[in-house]
C-alpha cells in the first residue's frame, strides 16, 4: 500500500489552522506565535513532512542559500553577474535563488520579504530604477542578514557595494568622441533615481565642459535602460530639432535601440551619427558597424560581490566598516565611431 505524501493542508486540518498559517509557521514567519510554530513543527516531524530540512533550519537558524535580486534577468549584464555569483557560491557550498524586480520597487520589496522569511544567509541586490528609498531593505539588516549592493545601490542604506567606475567610463567615452572631431554630442541618459544614471550623466557633462563644449540641456534625454527606451529617447531628441553628430548612451541596450532607429531613418553610422554605448553586451560586437562601448566586467563584479557577501556571512561577529569595491572600465573602440 502506497502512502500519500503529507501536505501543508493535511497539517492544517489536524491542527485546525489555515494552510497559509502552517506554511508561515514552517518558514518561521514573524507573524506567527512561537507556540503555533512549535505545534506545527512537532506535527510535521511526526507525520514525516520534510522533518530533516525543517529541523536543520530551526536548529542552526541558518540556510546555505544566497538571494540575488536583479532588475532584469534577460539583460546580458545581469546574467553575467549572476554567473559570477553562482561560480563563487557553488565553490563555497551555497545555493543561489535569483529574483527579478522588473525595474519595479514594489516587486523588489516583495522579493526582500520572501527572502527574509525564508531565512536566506545573505542577499545581493541591484536596485530597480524606480527605487528612491532603501526602507524596504531595513528588515534584512534588523534580522542580521548581510546585504551587498552591486552596480546600482541605495544612498540611504549603509551596506557593502560593488560598483563600476561609471564616471570615468563615461568621460572615456565622451573624450573619444571629442577626439574624433564630434561637437554636437547628445546623451541618452538613464533614470536619475539610479547611481549609474547620475554618474554617467555627470561624466558626460564634465567631459564636455573640459573640452570647452557648451552644455545644451535639450541634448540630454532622460529615459530608462532598455532597448525601447533608446528608440523613444532618440525620437524625443529629433522632436526637439536637435540633430546630434554623436550620441553617448547610458548603456548598450539603449544604444542598440537608438541604433535601430537611426537605421530606420536611413541615416548612416558613423558618417551621419556616431554612437557609443556602455556595457559591452554580446550583441554589440555583431552589429554592422559594431558598437564602440565601455567594458565593465560583469562576471568579475558578480564574483567580487559574492565573495564580499560570504565574508560577512562567515564572520558575523566582525565589526568591519562597509566596503566599496570599484570595478575599472575600459573603452572598446569599434566601427560605430
Amino acid at each position: 500500500m502506497t502512502h500519500r505524501q503529507v501536505t501543508v493542508k493535511d497539517l492544517g486540518r489536524r491542527l485546525n489552522l489555515h494552510f497559509t498559517t502552517v506554511s508561515k509557521a514552517l518558514h518561521d514567519h514573524p507573524d506567527i506565535s512561537e507556540q503555533t510554530k512549535r505545534s506545527v513543527i512537532s506535527l510535521a516531524e511526526e507525520l514525516g513532512y520534510h522533518p530533516n530540512s525543517i529541523a536543520k533550519n530551526l536548529k542552526s537558524q541558518k540556510t546555505y542559500t544566497l538571494g540575488v535580486i536583479v532588475p532584469l534577468i534577460k539583460n546580458d549584464f545581469f546574467s553575467a553577474v549572476i554567473s559570477g555569483v553562482e561560480e563563487v557560491a557553488y565553490g563555497r557550498g551555497f545555493n543561489t535563488v535569483v529574483c527579478q524586480s522588473n525595474e519595479d520597487t514594489e516587486r523588489e520589496a516583495i522579493h526582500i520579504g520572501t527572502l527574509t522569511s525564508n531565512r536566506v544567509a545573505g542577499v545581493l541586490v541591484s536596485v530597480a530604477k524606480t527605487t528612491t528609498s532603501g526602507s524596504h531593505f531595513r528588515p534584512l539588516q534588523k534580522q542580521g542578514i548581510p546585504l551587498v549592493f552591486f552596480d546600482r545601490f541605495c544612498e540611504d542604506i549603509e551596506a557593502d557595494k560593488v560598483v563600476v567606475d561609471d564616471y570615468n567610463g563615461a568621460t572615456q567615452a565622451v573624450h573619444h568622441l571629442v577626439q574624433c572631431g564630434y561637437r554636437r554630442i547628445a546623451h541618452l541618459a538613464g533614470s536619475t533615481n539610479t547611481s549609474i544614471g547620475r554618474e554617467r550623466c555627470r561624466g558626460y557633462v564634465d567631459e564636455l565642459k573640459r573640452n570647452g563644449i557648451e552644455i545644451d540641456p535639450e541634448m540630454i534625454v532622460y529615459s530608462g535602460f532598455g532597448e525601447k527606451d533608446g528608440i523613444l529617447a532618440f525620437r524625443t531628441l529629433l522632436s526637439r530639432d536637435r540633430m546630434p553628430d554623436a550620441i553617448f548612451a547610458v548603456n548598450d541596450p539603449v544604444a542598440i535601440g537608438a541604433y535601430k532607429e537611426i537605421k530606420r531613418k536611413n541615416l548612416k553610422i558613423p558618417q551621419d551619427i556616431a554612437l557609443v554605448g556602455f556595457g559591452d553586451n554580446t550583441l554589440s560586437s555583431y552589429l554592422d558597424p559594431p558598437l564602440t562601448t565601455v567594458e565593465q566586467s560583469p562576471y568579475k563584479m558578480g564574483k567580487v560581490a559574492a565573495d564580499m557577501l560570504l565574508r560577512r556571512i562567515e564572520n558575523p561577529e566582525s565589526e568591519i566598516e562597509s566596503e566599496v569595491e570599484v570595478i575599472k572600465t575600459k573603452l572598446i573602440i569599434r566601427g560605430s565611431t
